[in-house]
């Protein structure tokens, strides 16, 4: 897996957001919204703009060393980066405690998390892995073109 919250395609840089003020103590590869100023954690989808929180990669090389930056969570009021989601992008993302298939429909849960979607939430993304995992694991997601489930 590989250290970086963008997986691809690797043609093109993805688009992020200009600095923004985090609203609480939030961990990368989790979905959050932005307003003019800052981020903030979503708990589920909805009409507001879904982003998701890059990893502290631009603090300093003593974060990279110690810590897996995909791990290691913002402080209330650090400034951070998120990503501009669109369909057809892969990253990586953590998760609800579940088992997944691939091809999976996602959503947006508690902690902003990606979990499994049922019939009326929106989906947001497809699993591009298999398999059980734990709360806050991270997996790969292709973004979808948001639709509600049947």
């Amino acid at each position: 897996m590989p250290n970086t919250v963008y997986v691809g395609p690797n043609g093109r840089e993805p688009v992020t957001l200009d600095a923004r003020v985090l609203a609480a103590a939030l961990l990368p590869c989790t979905f959050v919204t932005d307003s003019a100023t800052q981020l903030s954690q979503l708990t589920a989808p909805g009409t507001t703009a879904i982003r998701l929180l890059a990893a502290r990669d631009f603090y300093s090389t003593g974060q990279l060393d110690a810590n897996d930056p995909l791990k290691t969570a913002y402080a209330s009021g650090d400034t951070g980066i998120a990503y501009v989601l669109e369909p057809g992008q892969r990253y990586l993302v953590a998760v609800a405690a579940a088992t997944y298939t691939f091809g999976q429909e996602l959503t947006i849960a508690a902690a902003g998390r990606a979990a499994a979607a049922a019939s009326t939430n929106r989906v947001i993304a497809f699993s591009r892995e298999a398999g059980a995992k734990s709360a806050g694991d991270l997996i790969e997601v292709e973004i979808a073109m948001p639709y509600v489930k049947a």
